[in-house]
């Protein structure tokens, strides 16, 4: 098996659990600059926020602050994050009207 350096090679053979959030978000970054990586950007967004739960309500001027992002990578983390947040909602909302879900995640 190949050993990958790139966070996008990683993910297809060894699926999207094996990559650590900066990883992930290095995805979401792309590219780098000729100073960082996109990794090492990533790594930066979740030092400066702590994690992504951290990052998921700054508002994106925040991230304006870390060299390296611009608009479109910006954009396309929060995309991402809205994603999410519909995921939770959804999933959310489903647990609301199901009891029996309710009740095997819960124990209610």
């Amino acid at each position: 098996m190949k050993t990958w350096t790139h966070p996008g090679g990683k993910l297809r053979e060894l699926g999207a659990d094996s990559l650590t959030d900066a990883e992930l978000l290095s995805i979401l970054i792309s590219t780098g600059t000729k100073e960082k990586s996109a990794e090492d950007i990533a790594k930066e967004i979740l030092d400066k926020f702590g994690s992504f739960k951290g990052m998921a309500n700054q508002p994106l001027e925040k991230f304006l602050e870390i060299k390296g992002l611009g608009d479109v990578k910006i954009i396309r983390i929060a995309a991402a994050f809205e994603i999410a947040r519909r995921i939770v909602n959804a999933v959310l909302q489903d647990m609301k009207e199901d009891r029996e879900l309710r009740k095997e995640v819960f124990g209610e």
